[in-house]
């Protein structure tokens, strides 16, 4: 390994998953994390995963232990982001559960003080989103958005509103390490 990469994960959630993956082709020393339901979001957006891999390594929640998520004990990783992060996948990392490959790469990312960004699709009480058939309106519960504020809160942990924050926060980490 020449220098630490970024590690970005993507969850069950297709709030603005093609802006996000659109920004994440733009970047380079990249490896791609997925859930399985991550995986199945793919499918539906119609986002064609072997594109992704001529582009970067791509990993996949096929395991019980997540052996990937070693690399963050040695070095390989300086920053994980999750774009787009369900509220399930929040409430998980929120609560300390680390029983899936994504969320298990949160725990280790902090637990070895990589920093993390997080862009949750659960960030305001009404907001416009995107699904399959075009936007659509969804109107996150109480105990979704208090999981996104508890999150803001952790060490390590960078808390975007927005794909355009998003793309500044990793821009702006990114540029920090040059």
């Amino acid at each position: 390994m020449d220098k630490p990469r970024l590690a970005w994960a993507v969850t069950g959630s297709g709030h603005y998953i093609e802006e996000c993956l659109n920004f994440l082709m733009t970047l380079d020393d990249v490896d791609l994390y997925l859930s399985q339901a991550g995986e199945e979001v793919l499918h539906m957006y119609r986002i064609n995963l072997d594109d992704i891999r001529k582009k970067m390594p791509v990993y996949r929640d096929k395991t019980a232990s997540a052996p990937p998520v070693g690399h963050f004990y040695k070095g390989h990783y300086h920053t994980l982001v999750m774009a787009p992060t369900t509220s399930n996948t929040v409430a998980k990392c929120v609560l300390g559960i680390a029983d899936s490959l994504v969320t298990n790469l949160y725990s280790q990312a902090g637990k070895c003080k990589v920093p993390s960004i997080v862009y949750p699709c659960d960030i305001a009480p009404e907001m416009e989103t995107t699904a399959p058939g075009g936007k659509v309106m969804v109107y996150p519960r109480k105990i979704d958005l208090e999981g996104t504020a508890k999150l803001r809160s952790f060490e390590y942990t960078t808390v975007a509103d927005s794909v355009d924050e998003l793309i500044i926060k990793v821009k702006e980490r990114l540029e920090s390490l040059t």
